[in-house]
């Protein structure tokens, strides 16, 4: 379909770029309106959902170049603000007739600004601040002003560098109180001489941040404004230049070696929205998606602030090679600034496989099975493949006589479609599992068509709110057919949409390399017409968590495709559970009165409440109640981290023979059994799986 559409494309935009070729133009770099005209074309022609290049798209691709060039507010002054909005309805007249005015305007404008800062800083960290001054920063940077003029936006950089300043100094008081706690004799370092350290720390902080800054090309800056345009139709749509092509094509075919977390830009601060599951900074154990990094550090050495810095190069900082350390200064998703050392490594591949564990509940026996992905690797035919080891798990699982089965995908992004649909089909006769539509298309039903059920027992599925794509389509299903009771965050996260990548080099004849484009091209549905889009899969059992009402998910992008429907598929539910309903409702009465649940939702409540606060107090005795405030309030949720159960976990058979002869696995399941133990969500799962039923008719059919 996609192919059909674009061939077309290829002798016009070949004919397009000849007479360019030709062309007497004042710009010296044709390529870039080459590749304006392609980027407009395929995205018109092949996107998903098109969006018209009219008044409103130009003033949104305003919007997004302007904030992508300086989210914290700290470089344009209100004049130049001005002096560009005269351009806010007219950037889609540029697009379509090649013009790049507006781009040039704003990125000299820029080049110009920061070499200004360049300068400033300095000057304003050769002088003492006065911490005994209450003022404070508002970092809520989309609602702040721009600088009036040059001193007003002076002030904002004094205020940046001051809070800065006063995070390490900070630092420091608290580490000659602990040297003082430890030895009475102890000299203590004085005030001024700490204050002074800590701001030739935070200038050469900033110095190595500008020669890191001064490194990108105009090239990375084109390739700003070509995503503001790409990133309207949507938040997954994304242009890759040459060289981000190449890095991405390595990522793709290479082994993932760093920390093991997917990284993405907010405002000015680079943000943890995926752990690898088995990566480093998932075994490590301390940082979490939604925490936001703001310093990197190599071993031992001083803390780089990335705050401000790309993305691409922010990556380089915290990736590394396999055994180094890496320091990461972060502010946690409940607000506090706490430093996480990784030991970088490579993936281990075992561990992002399936696994099983096996627990006793009433004297009975239930299996647990983890998911990290939907994996498969299209090379390698007769590799192993998520829907395979996930039959072959269960199969092991009812040599043991499990009474129910439990599927966690929690955290588990997505995948395959493919092993998506067949290991739906594992728990189904055969039928539809999902819905796939291109534009303009009626859509397309995919279904499992082997007869054969794998497992036919009582099945729950656990989600959270990072439960993403493939995830959501085999939870849906489950759920559409009445087959699993669903078990989660009040909805998973809410990605409908598949994207292609399109090599831009098929549709021009320059001698260059012009990248490439990740586009959205279909969206899916699930079997009953709904759409997955924003609106993920509602949990039968809600369970609070620490997302809750925290921003997090498609519905919190940018330009996210909107949630439709389209005709139900043609499918028969399961119905074959005799007390569905009952075991759902006594699940929530058991949350409504657990204490710990309450206080999971307590907790989550309360950053929200500390990532809405954007105060923050530079007057050092405030600063300084501030954060203590904040740890004693973080105290009222310590009874959370040691929260236990009762259960016992073990590997089945098959791995504990594994277990005799290999003390790493050995070492690995130990760790996550006793993981599992201290998880609540699991409890409660188990608790709802060995209630459930199934109808004595179908175990009467079944017997015959």
């Amino acid at each position: 379909m996609m192919i059909r559409k674009f061939k077309f494309l290829v002798p016009v935009l070949f004919v397009f770029s000849l007479l360019i070729s030709f062309q007497s133009v004042a710009n010296t770099n044709p390529k870039d309106k080459v590749l304006l005209t392609i980027l407009r074309y395929v995205l018109t022609e092949g996107h998903y959902h098109p969006q018209a290049i009219d008044d409103a798209f130009s003033k949104k691709v305003y919007a997004t170049f302007i904030e992508s060039l300086d989210p914290s507010k700290r470089y344009f002054l209100q004049s130049d603000i001005q002096e560009f909005s005269a351009y806010e309805t007219l950037i889609d007249d540029q697009i379509k007739n090649e013009d790049l005015s507006f781009f040039y305007l704003v990125y000299n404008r820029f080049e110009k600004r920061t070499a200004e800062a360049e300068h400033l800083y300095p000057e304003i960290l050769a002088h003492k601040f006065d911490f005994n001054k209450d003022e404070t920063l508002s970092v809520d940077y989309e609602n702040n002003n721009y600088a009036i003029d040059e001193n007003d936006l002076k002030n904002i950089w004094r205020k940046q560098l001051k809070i800065s300043t006063l995070s390490r100094l900070y630092d420091k008081l608290e580490e000659e109180d602990e040297k003082l706690k430890e030895d009475e004799t102890y000299k203590v370092t004085a005030f001024d001489v700490l204050e002074e350290e800590a701001r030739v720390s935070v200038k050469d902080n900033m110095t190595e941040f500008f020669e890191r800054f001064d490194e990108l090309t105009y090239s990375d800056w084109f390739t700003t404004y070509i995503n503001s345009i790409s990133e309207q139709f949507d938040p997954h749509t994304n242009y890759y230049d040459p060289q981000l092509k190449k890095g991405f094509d390595q990522r793709m075919s290479g082994k993932l070696e760093g920390i093991g977390a997917r990284l993405q830009k907010q405002n000015d601060y680079t943000k943890v929205i995926e752990l690898v599951y088995g990566g480093p900074a998932w075994k490590q154990g301390e940082l979490e998606v939604g925490d936001l990094i703001i310093k990197v550090a190599q071993a031992d050495g001083e803390p780089l602030d990335i705050v401000g810095m790309r993305l691409d190069k922010a990556i380089e900082f915290i990736k590394g090679k396999k055994g180094s350390e890496v320091n990461l200064t972060v502010k946690k998703i409940d607000g506090s600034t706490k430093v996480i050392t990784i030991i970088r490594d490579v993936v281990e591949l075992e561990e992002t496989f399936v696994k099983s564990s096996i627990v006793e509940k009433d004297n009975k026996k239930f299996g647990l099975i983890h998911l990290p992905s939907f994996y498969i690797d299209f090379d390698e035919r007769n590799s192993r493949n998520s829907a395979t080891d996930m039959a072959q798990e269960i199969e092991r699982l009812k040599k043991e006589n499990v009474q129910g089965l439990i599927l966690d995908l929690r955290n588990n992004g997505g995948g395959s479609l493919q092993t998506g649909i067949d290991i739906a089909g594992l728990f189904i006769k055969n039928g539809p599992v999902v819905q796939v539509k291109y534009r303009d298309t009626d859509a397309k039903v995919l279904k499992d068509k082997n007869n054969a059920i794998q497992w036919d027992g009582p099945l729950v599925v656990l989600v959270n709110e990072l439960s993403a794509s493939a995830s959501e389509i085999f939870a849906a299903a489950m759920q559409d057919y009445g087959r699993a009771v669903i078990i989660g965050g009040k909805q998973t996260y809410g990605k409908g949409t598949v994207q292609s990548v399109v090599d831009l080099n098929r549709y021009h004849n320059l001698n260059e390399d012009i990248g490439a484009l990740k586009m959205t091209i279909q969206k899916f549905y699930r079997v009953n017409g709904n759409s997955n889009q924003l609106e993920g899969v509602h949990s039968d059992i809600m369970l609070p968590s620490r997302y809750t009402y925290l921003e997090i998910g498609e519905r919190e992008l940018d330009n996210a495709l909107l949630s439709d429907k389209v005709p139900a598929a043609n499918y028969t539910p399961w119905n074959n559970y005799a007390n569905f309903n009952e075991a759902v409702n006594n699940s929530k009465k058991r949350i409504a009165v657990n204490s710990t649940f309450k206080l999971i939702d307590e907790n989550a409540k309360w950053l929200k409440k500390s990532q809405d606060d954007k105060l923050i107090y530079l007057n050092i005795d405030t600063y300084k109640k501030d954060i203590e405030s904040h740890e004693a309030e973080s105290l009222n949720y310590k009874t959370l981290r040691d929260y236990t159960s009762n259960l016992t976990f073990t590997s089945p058979l098959y791995e504990q023979k594994l277990m005799e002869t290999d003390e790493n696995l050995t070492e690995k399941r130990e760790v996550w059994h006793k993981n599992l133990n201290k998880d609540i969500y699991i409890e409660e799962a188990l608790n709802v799986v060995s209630e459930l039923k199934i109808k004595p008719d179908y175990l009467l059919v079944k017997k015959s």
